[in-house]
């Protein structure tokens, strides 16, 4: 089975999913009939999950590989740890592997479902860890890799870099957690809201409370 790709500092980091597939399943002695013609491409999340909770795992290994790069850009906004983020996408992986057969698309789409469960892994270890080492790297990394930068911008960007990053390391964990869903995923207030387990309001008031934190963390550094 191959690996999955997984971003990370040197480059790609492999997920090997075999150990972990073979885990609290047992593999069936035969496919059963139609699984080889099945396009798991073209698939909906919906029905990939489905067929991994019959043991289907070429189903969940696209589930994975879809999910897999947000997964992880959402745990490492949280925590500020590419290495911790890692482990909290596998963690967040393996627990829909081994819970496929509760998923129940009547109550919410499969996406909703699995970053909840890696939302909450993330805030849980967030919070198991001091603010000063939550700083995220990946935003001054992108900075510092433009050639067209002069000595002078490319310091101004650090700072600023490093400013940003220490005001969201100072921000509470579901803060943090609304602002990765809104504006790093992109997601509706609805979806955050999903995720979070908790009201459409309750997440405009997550996110304005993070705004108004930062905005003032940043005009007091000029």
């Amino acid at each position: 089975m191959p690996p999955f790709p997984l971003p990370g500092r040197a480059g790609l980091l492999p997920l090997a999913w075999t150990g972990v597939l073979r885990l609290n399943r047992a593999s069936p002695a035969a496919a059963p009939e139609g699984r080889l013609a099945r396009d798991h491409a073209a698939a909906t999340d919906e029905a990939l999950i489905a067929w991994s909770a019959g043991g289907d795992r070429p189903a969940f290994n696209a589930l994975a590989a879809r999910h897999l790069p947000r997964l992880h850009a959402l745990a490492q906004r949280i925590t500020g740890s590419a290495a911790e983020a890692e482990e909290i996408a596998q963690e967040a992986l393996l627990r829909a592997w081994q819970q496929a057969a509760r998923f129940d698309p009547g109550r919410a789409r499969f996406g909703t479902w699995l970053y909840r469960i890696a939302a909450n892994l993330a805030i849980d270890a967030a919070r198991r860890r001091p603010a000063a080492a939550m700083l995220a790297v990946h935003d001054l990394a992108d900075s510092l890799a433009d050639p067209g930068l002069t000595p002078e911008d490319s310091l101004a960007l650090r700072q600023q870099d490093a400013a940003l990053q220490a005001a969201l390391a100072a921000l509470p964990e579901r803060q943090r957690a609304a602002l990765a869903l809104a504006h790093d995923q992109g997601l509706s207030g609805a979806e955050a809201a999903a995720i979070l387990d908790t009201s459409e309001r309750a997440v405009e008031g997550l996110l304005h409370r993070a705004r108004r934190f930062l905005a003032a963390r940043l005009a007091a550094l000029g």
